[in-house]
């Protein structure tokens, strides 16, 4: 299956995109929980960055995956629609960088006076940059081009990691005080970032260029037709994404101190994060892949294939988080830890997240978005009331078993809408015979831990995922067998 392999092979260099830069950010965990020891500095943090996330969604308007869609559908109006959607979600985002920055004390004033004004200029600055780069991004990976992606973010990333380790760990802080002033150290990490984007800026206009002014009236309606339902879609979809992160802020008990246990919620958020390191990788590979294969004969067989590999990989992956959490929260400071049973349910709600992102081929392939916005909008508002109902009661683990609720609901629905629409498929081959393998390693490995014996669930459980994965590899003629 020479094209799932192409599939997978090229999961793993644009991954190069996703890992090694997630990997050099997972440096910063430990600078920022152990400089930053107060929980409430980096809930701060983890709230800007769930605003970030979402204003991202809309200002990039689903475009990206309109962009795909079109360079297939009219190759020969590539350059056109790399214009207008380019141009559209520069003026987009520029607009909205003049407004933050016009009413950034109203906005400073209604977060708290924990939120300065400065903080919301910068942070408005970096969401931009970060929408503007989007189509010349998309446009690398249309043109197949991998490596150049993902050098891109790799220097990137380790730009911002630098200047982390220099404003935390080299610059004495009295130094950086007499020169702009007394200011909290956690605004440092939105500095790194926006000077992360500016360079990335630059970078990936070298390489995509940047489009001639080729604007069409008629294609840009188009583009936006077909995007809106997408925007929606991801409006909603992020709503499951951070606003576990908002609402943690307002509806914890008033005798919990909300900050905190939203700076405890973000850490544990940056340990399950692993996960999704690898369905961003799959995803970036596989969107414009399946979009190619689409019209092809073997589409079914490549997509059931490449399903049963995703969520084979997602399952195993998400076990060793799990069992190698004794090893994995000293990345984390100590004033972090006493929340790390959230990180299971977490991982579990992005199994499913990644399993309803494969069955969202169906409708973004035959051209009824308007589904992915249904999903998005009962998913948004499962999140919303789980959140209401969860929060109040259990603290911060109501937000991660909100997530998990939420993607499960969001993955039934696809899979009854979609099964019969030609472009879900799903290889049942030893299926069956590799879940229960798992979930055996997954009930010894548990046994340990109820035992309390931490050390020997580790061991054992990396052992038999380690021949698991032998094993695995062997059926799927993955490795050569010798007789």
């Amino acid at each position: 299956m020479s094209s799932v392999k192409q599939l997978y092979s090229q999961s793993i260099i644009y991954g190069l995109s996703t890992v090694v830069p997630r990997l050099l950010n997972y440096l910063l965990v430990p600078i920022h929980t152990n400089v930053l020891t107060d929980p409430r500095q980096y809930g701060i943090i983890t709230e800007f960055y769930a605003y970030i996330s979402f204003i991202l969604i809309l200002l990039t308007f689903g475009l990206e995956t309109g962009f795909f869609r079109f360079i297939n559908k009219n190759t020969d109006k590539k350059d056109e629609v790399y214009s207008n959607s380019f141009y559209f979600i520069s003026i987009l985002s520029l607009t909205f960088f003049f407004l933050s920055t016009i009413f950034s004390t109203n906005l400073s004033n209604f977060l708290g006076t924990n939120y300065l004004p400065i903080y919301i200029i910068t942070a408005a600055a970096i969401v931009s940059l970060d929408a503007i780069t989007a189509i010349p991004f998309a446009k690398l990976r249309s043109q197949n081009r991998p490596i150049i992606f993902s050098m891109i973010k790799i220097i990137g990333v380790a730009i911002n990691v630098l200047l982390n380790i220099l404003f935390y760990l080299v610059i004495d802080p009295s130094v950086i005080n007499k020169l702009i002033g007394n200011i909290n150290p956690l605004y440092f990490v939105f500095v790194a970032n926006l000077i992360q984007n500016i360079v990335v800026l630059i970078l990936v206009f070298v390489y995509a260029k940047l489009p001639t002014l080729h604007l069409s009236k008629s294609l840009l309606i188009k583009l936006i037709k077909y995007s809106f339902p997408i925007l929606l879609a991801g409006i909603a979809g992020t709503t499951n994404e951070a606003f576990d992160r908002i609402f943690i802020k307002y509806l914890l008990p008033k005798d919990l101190d909300s900050l905190y246990y939203l700076g405890i919620y973000g850490a544990c958020i940056k340990i399950s994060v692993l996960l999704v390191l690898f369905i961003q990788m799959y995803r970036f590979a596989a969107e414009p892949f399946f979009f190619k294969t689409a019209v092809s004969d073997n589409h079914n067989e490549l997509f059931s294939k490449s399903f049963k590999y995703f969520i084979i990989f997602t399952i195993v992956i998400s076990i060793a988080i799990t069992f190698n959490l004794p090893i994995l929260k000293y990345f984390i400071g100590k004033n972090y830890r006493e929340s790390l049973y959230i990180i299971p349910i977490m991982l579990a709600a992005n199994v499913f997240y990644g399993i309803f992102f494969n069955l969202s081929f169906w409708y973004k392939l035959s051209d009824k978005t308007i589904y992915g916005l249904k999903y998005s909008l009962i998913g948004s508002g499962t999140t919303i009331l789980s959140n209401i109902i969860l929060i109040p009661v259990i603290g911060i683990f109501g937000a991660a078993v909100s997530r998990f609720i939420t993607y499960t609901i969001m993955s039934l629905l696809s899979y009854r809408d979609g099964k019969t629409s030609g472009y879900i498929s799903l290889e049942k081959k030893n299926l069956f015979l590799y879940l229960i393998l798992l979930a055996i390693i997954i009930f010894i490995g548990a046994i340990f831990l109820i035992q309390k014996k931490e050390i020997f669930s580790l061991i054992i459980t990396n052992i038999l995922l380690f021949i698991f994965v032998l094993l695995f590899a062997y059926k799927e003629k993955l490795i050569r067998r010798h007789v």
